[in-house]
């Protein structure tokens, strides 16, 4: 690990006069009055770092602890550096995995002799931002066909615990690394120390850790670390959009953590709690991240997020307020994973703003339509063939009903990253191939065939040779 620490300014020092868990309050010389957002930093063989968050009177300031806080107390000595928290950015960063300090912590050297930016950057202007609408390929059938993606947008993966987020995003770094000459970056807010070691594993494995940068603040770290992480990762994805005019994907998983960790800092700050204990900054918190990831005339920053809906309840206030700033809102269901129809996509309440005729063509929105009518049709039978059976439905119905079982399998598909569990070869299908076997289906080509035969296989000419 190297230390990126700043350098404290002896010639700004304060003293602490409290500590409550994260949050410590710190008197300067009120001419030495430290800026918002610089760190500061004790000294010690075990630094201290504090970001000061808020002004509390001439002199005194009140910040939040990046690291944990075992050995500060009342009187302890605090230096300004003078700054805000800095990272490294460059080609150097590739294949790296990185902590919030912009530290490496993969175990290997790494000696940056490049830039530094502060994570504190503002979104790009209104005249700098690409007017013009393009999809994003990603390899996955029931995402391309119903829910596409927005090059330079931002998509949402909302679900439970336990339906799949992180699968369907490691799934989406191994193809889209792969087919798009850019760069990817995986930021883990509040992961498990277990899944970060397994990602990165993954990744390596997968031949694509080359193009990708991974940073992570992890579940045990302090709040004020987990809440800044998805800046540093964000700051990392400016300077490839912005400098080198590449496309860049940015993975997180989950902002639901990032959500909770600014909940945890506005407590700690004593700041009055809104509805269901969430932080009053709520909406200008989310936003102040979200608004950072966009598409220029230069390059394209195309952001991917998990969001894990508590208690699978959507009218939660951390996912009502990210449900605002996104293009493509893709579901996962429960009851999909229950049926063993992987990816557990929704494919009712899947949307996406790029499903437009003018965007995708007259082809695409006609095929989705239908194949969301049929689906929406069976849905409103199930309750029929509960009570009833199927042989008491119209042969019209009957056959809608074979249809969308048909649709539904295949819109399920082997994954590359779940090859070891599954014994199953990963499969990535074109948006042509996708939208030919959705419209053979629709044309009943495959009436007589056996469901099985449609479920887990990549393009529908698989049919016939399973």
């Amino acid at each position: 690990m190297n230390s990126s620490y700043p350098k404290p300014n002896h010639t700004f020092k304060g003293t602490v006069t409290s500590v409550r868990g994260s949050v410590v309050d710190i008197e300067f010389p009120p001419e030495n009055q430290p800026a918002l957002h610089n760190q500061l930093i004790t000294e010690g063989k075990e630094k201290i770092v504090i970001e000061v968050i808020t002004h509390l009177q001439l002199g005194k300031v009140r910040g939040i602890a990046l690291t944990g806080t075992q050995g500060l107390s009342r009187g302890s000595a605090v230096y300004d550096s003078g700054k805000p928290l800095m990272v490294p950015v460059g080609e150097q960063v590739l294949g790296r995995v990185f902590n919030v300090f912009g530290e490496t912590i993969d175990g290997k050297d790494f000696n940056h002799d490049g830039e530094k930016w502060s994570v504190q950057q503002k979104p790009v202007t209104l005249n700098q931002l690409s007017t013009s609408s393009e999809i994003l390929e990603t390899g996955i059938k029931a995402i391309d066909v119903l829910a596409p993606l927005e090059r330079g947008g931002k998509a949402g993966l909302f679900g439970g615990a336990g339906v799949g987020k992180t699968v369907l995003i490691t799934e989406m770094i191994y193809h889209m690394v792969g087919k798009y000459e850019g760069v990817s970056i995986f930021c883990g807010i509040g992961e498990r120390v277990r899944e970060a070691e397994e990602l990165y594993r993954e990744i390596s494995e997968a031949g694509v850790l080359d193009s990708t940068v991974m940073v992570f603040g992890q579940m045990n770290e302090p709040p004020g670390a987990r809440f800044r992480i998805g800046h540093v990762a964000l700051t990392m994805a400016e300077f490839f959009r912005d400098e080198s005019k590449l496309d860049v994907l940015l993975m997180i998983d989950n902002i639901f953590r990032f959500v909770q960790a600014g909940s945890e800092v506005s407590g700690l700050m004593g700041e009055i709690p809104s509805r269901l204990g969430y932080q009053p900054t709520l909406a200008s918190d989310l936003a102040e991240l979200q608004e950072r990831i966009a598409n220029t005339v230069s390059g394209a920053i195309t952001s991917i997020q998990a969001v894990y809906v508590p208690a699978d309840d959507f009218t939660d206030p951390a996912v009502v307020h990210t449900f605002n700033h996104l293009s493509a809102s893709i579901i996962l269901s429960r009851d999909k994973a229950a049926q063993g129809l992987y990816p557990a996509i929704d494919s009712l309440r899947s949307e996406s703003n790029m499903l437009a005729a003018l965007i995708v063509g007259r082809r695409h929105y006609e095929v989705a339509r239908q194949v969301r009518e049929t689906l929406a049709h069976y849905e409103d039978l199930k309750d029929v063939i509960a009570m009833l059976g199927m042989e008491e439905l119209s042969t019209e119905d009957q056959r809608v009903v074979n249809r969308a079982r048909r649709l539904e399998r295949f819109l399920t598909q082997p994954f590359f990253t779940t090859e070891q569990f599954t014994g199953q070869k990963g499969r990535m299908v074109t948006l042509e191939q996708a939208l030919e076997g959705c419209e053979r289906i629709l044309d009943d080509e495959f009436y007589d065939y056996p469901e099985r035969a449609l479920y887990m296989i990549g393009t529908v000419d698989e049919v016939k040779h399973k």
